[in-house]
């Protein structure tokens, strides 16, 4: 085993402007973040990712950054910051920054001097391109935020690539002198301590230089993913980017990098490769219907459990997994996958933490999660705010693509603004977010779900969350042990073992609404081992091989 702080760590993903606010703006920040630090000591966590607090005009909610080495005034200042850092250290809590460097703000300098001329030192800082003889876009491809991946710049008659929003330029990393300002960046934040990266997106910092035309998938734009994932110098960069900085200190990195393969995972994230620490997969979030991720489908459980299962046992001995359920991108767990109805929503928060906590990789919990927050019953699109929803909603029923009832639906289900609602500290005035009005509406159910009446309540799925981080530092099985997938054609049961020499512990999760029958290995009877967790207070049913619903447990054995 090679033991690193960071396989061992927990991590707990902040999204400041919805986590506390501190001066009654509506808008959470540096100092409300401070705040409650002592609450994520009391649950225990190791880290604190924090979604982007750079300086930024907010058109993707700070992941178009317009300064990097300058904070986002609603959150704050680096002085702000930098107390922020140094109280996080003094209670052992480590601080993981949001490193945004596929694309820029159109408002950051760089780009600003870019489109002033064809001529400026800086145009070669992204991507440029002439419009086709007839003076449509350079190519076919789709923006993820819908619409053309190209903007067409008046002043100097050219189109610049924008993977995302128009507001978004990509960066071209083909440039030395753009690699040498990102490392220049990312040392100086190293140096002001902070103790590593997510990195947004980083799977496409390097694009097909020919940029050709990509196959039409849904009737209206081309697939950019062939020559703008996993592009051809994207190994090169992470290694320089690791050369040159990366290596240089103690640091916890993860690479966001979507449409990932196990094999492409291995060279992103592989021992003795140089490049990160592990990397986000999203093939058990994704959806592949008609209109992409928008479905209200959820996804089967063989098919979850064999995603997950791949790549905890491909990726064993060559590289470390990340643990998700959600994240500021992705609709709230316990509606996806549990079950948010009141009378199955803590078991089912309690079960699918079960599950994913005692999986081999660093597990991640997205702010409230640990609460059982909800996603949000909008009713109208005047209640949203993300881009990607409100150009999704123009675009499929603006075009006659699909239903508004339809398409409502899909939001409720898998809108990003579902994991952007306010966090619900108690059940006074808003949720105890902020003292004036929220910038996203607080989720009305933060009377019942709320953070004040759980962290004394033994039973709450707080006090499991407690459990389960601090039953992964006392025992190596849980962060070290091999995996090993069991009844793999059972559609209600998602059920594993996890073995590090002489210890096991066989781990059960009822991913339905009903009573199952659960073929439990001889070994485990319930008079030889012991029960690390479980999120019924009884296991009388197992004895008699039946899990309840939305049971889930922990069964722990040692070989004598």
């Amino acid at each position: 085993m090679n033991k690193t702080w960071w396989k061992e760590a927990v991590v707990y993903q902040i999204y400041p402007r919805s986590f506390q606010d501190s001066n009654g703006d509506g808008i959470g920040d540096l100092n409300g973040i401070r705040q409650r630090l002592d609450y994520l000591k009391l649950l225990g966590i190791d880290v604190i990712w924090l979604s982007p607090i750079c300086k930024s005009p907010n058109d993707d909610n700070g992941y178009d950054i317009s300064d990097y080495q300058d904070i986002m005034s609603e959150f704050g200042t680096m002085e702000d910051f930098d107390h922020l850092l140094r109280d996080a250290h003094e209670r052992g809590i480590r601080i993981l920054l949001d490193l945004v460097v596929n694309h820029t703000s159109d408002e950051h300098s760089w780009f600003l001097e870019s489109r002033r001329s064809r001529e400026n030192p800086y145009r070669d800082y992204y991507i440029w391109r002439e419009g086709k003889e007839d003076g449509s876009c350079p190519n076919n491809w789709g923006s993820c935020f819908s619409g053309s991946a190209w903007e067409y710049d008046r002043d100097t008659k050219m189109y610049y690539l924008h993977l995302f929003s128009k507001k978004q330029p990509d960066l071209n990393w083909e440039n030395p002198r753009v690699r040498d300002e990102v490392f220049d960046m990312m040392d100086w934040w190293c140096r002001k301590g902070i103790d590593g990266f997510r990195m947004d997106v980083i799977s496409m910092i390097s694009k097909d230089p020919a940029l050709p035309d990509g196959e039409v998938t849904n009737g209206l734009y081309g697939d950019f993913t062939p020559y703008s994932v996993h592009g051809p110098k994207v190994h090169d960069y992470l290694k320089e980017m690791n050369r040159r900085v990366l290596s240089k200190y103690d640091l916890m990195t993860v690479g966001e990098t979507a449409g990932v393969t196990i094999e492409e995972a291995k060279r992103y994230a592989g021992e003795g490769e140089e490049e990160l620490n592990m990397v986000f997969h999203f093939e058990h979030v994704d959806s592949s219907g008609e209109f992409g991720k928008w479905t209200d489908q959820k996804t089967e459980l063989r098919t979850l459990k064999g995603i997950l299962s791949k790549w905890q046992t491909e990726l064993e001995n060559s590289a470390w997994n990340s643990l998700y359920w959600d994240n500021h991108d992705q609709p709230r767990a316990v509606s996806r996958f549990g079950n948010d109805r009141e009378e199955y929503r803590e078991l089912s928060a309690k079960m699918l933490a079960t599950c994913l906590h005692m999986m081999k990789g660093t597990p991640y919990i997205y702010q409230g999660e640990e609460l059982s927050m909800t996603n949000y019953p909008f009713e109208d699109m005047t209640q949203f705010k993300d881009i990607e929803s409100i150009n999704a909603y123009k675009e499929l029923v603006g075009e006659g693509h699909v239903t508004h009832e339809s398409m409502m639906d899909y939001l409720r289900f898998k809108s990003r603004d579902n994991a952007r609602t306010p966090m619900q500290w108690n059940d006074k005035e808003q949720a105890g977010f902020t003292s004036g009005t929220p910038w996203l509406s607080v989720n009305p159910n933060y009377k019942e779900i709320n953070a004040a009446r759980q962290i004394d309540d033994p039973e709450s799925v707080f006090s499991y969350y407690k459990k389960l981080i601090a039953l992964r530092k006392k025992h190596d099985v849980i962060v070290y042990g091999t995996y090993q997938l069991i009844l793999p054609e059972d559609s209600h049961i998602f059920a594993f073992v996890r073995t590090l020499e002489k210890e096991q512990v066989l781990v059960l999760c009822n991913f339905t609404d009903q009573e199952v029958k659960a073929d439990i290995p001889e070994v485990f009877n319930l008079e030889t081992s012991e029960c690390f967790i479980q999120n019924y207070k009884d296991r009388e049913y197992l004895a008699q091989g039946i899990l309840r619903p939305y049971e889930a447990l922990a069964l722990y054995w040692k070989e004598q």
